[in-house]
């Protein structure tokens, strides 16, 4: 069964996909004492999306994420499993995920149906996104040929090698400073069945030291054949993206592009309608920007088939320009 991707949805780093993930609702891998004294009948494995997670303050999950991949390979038929959301592990504000991605990647034979997977579904309750210890990616990615959707939400610590994956559609990160090195590793990657990608630059106190020069490789589109939806998010240099967008080889077959929660101002907005055309895409977000608002409405004027979103205006007073999510 493909990998359901909603291409309109647009999470936000509150989401930690308690109810339903990939299409699929959530079930909480863990026991309890309840559970098995009223011989409560798990879920069929492969209807549902399994969240893993561990935490000694919530008295329905183990204390470790480790005792509760013990649980579900010990209790679920993970043949089946198809989608895997990761939770909050112990002190993840400080421990990486390296465990969590060797424990899945080592149990790859275990896990045949896997093709979806959320690596840090944490909120910033339990831990701020720029806090989150990431892992080294690339090993889920080489583990699991037929993964289709792979999402990660923090960047301290976050490494993706490039490699060649011929099944991944969507590939989404999430972070309040995304490094360089992770920007130019996607870039390098041959993903010839990727549809969706989205990045969230960050800042740079918080470990956001990616430029527009990153993206050359992305914006050139020679190794995303099948790429359809593209958002570049979340910038401090959110013009300069807008810029480089307004040349890209890869925009003239894009249904959709987002370079919304940055620091978007009329210079990139003016580079955008002096650039190649827009007019094709279904959908521009510029969501939480810095335009006047005759610019706004010299972009809704300049694509009228075009849902293009403007809302979140920030203050042009101000003379900082903050991005969405940064902390």
């Amino acid at each position: 069964m493909e990998t359901m991707i909603n291409y309109t949805e647009q999470p936000d780093h509150y989401e930690t996909y308690g109810e339903e993930y990939a299409g699929l609702p959530v079930a909480q891998a863990a026991w309890s004492e309840e559970d098995e004294e009223e011989e409560e009948p798990l879920p069929e494995a492969g209807s549902v999306a399994w969240r893993l997670a561990g935490n000694e303050w919530d008295p329905d999950i183990p204390e470790t994420v480790s005792e509760t991949l013990d649980w579900f390979f010990e209790h679920v038929d993970t043949t089946k499993v198809a989608a895997i959301v990761v939770g909050q592990w112990e002190d993840c504000y400080e421990t990486s995920a390296d465990h969590i991605v060797a424990r899945l990647a080592g149990e790859a034979k275990r896990l045949p149906a896997l093709r979806s997977i959320f690596l840090g579904a944490i909120s910033p309750e339990e831990s701020e996104i720029s806090w989150i210890q990431q892992a080294d990616v690339t090993p889920l990615l080489e583990a699991f040929p037929k993964l289709e959707r792979l999402e990660v939400r923090g960047g301290s610590g976050l490494r993706l090698r490039p490699v060649r994956h011929e099944a991944l559609r969507m590939l989404r990160i999430e972070a309040g400073g995304l490094g360089g090195d992770v920007v130019r590793g996607v870039a390098g990657c041959d993903l010839p069945a990727l549809e969706l990608l989205e990045l969230w630059f960050g800042i740079a106190n918080y470990g956001g030291d990616a430029t527009a020069g990153d993206l050359a490789p992305i914006m050139s589109g020679e190794r995303l054949p099948a790429l359809r939806h593209l958002r570049l998010q979340n910038g401090e240099f959110q013009d300069e993206v807008a810029a480089a967008v307004a040349a890209a080889p890869i925009v003239a077959r894009l249904e959709s592009l987002s370079l919304s929660m940055g620091s978007l101002t009329d210079a990139g907005a003016e580079a955008l309608l002096s650039g190649q055309p827009l007019t094709h895409l279904r959908w521009l977000n510029l969501d939480h920007h810095y335009l006047s608002a005759a610019m706004m409405e010299r972009m809704v004027k300049a694509l009228p088939g075009v849902d293009v979103v403007l809302t979140d205006r920030q203050s042009r007073e101000d003379a900082w320009r903050l991005v969405a999510v940064s902390e």
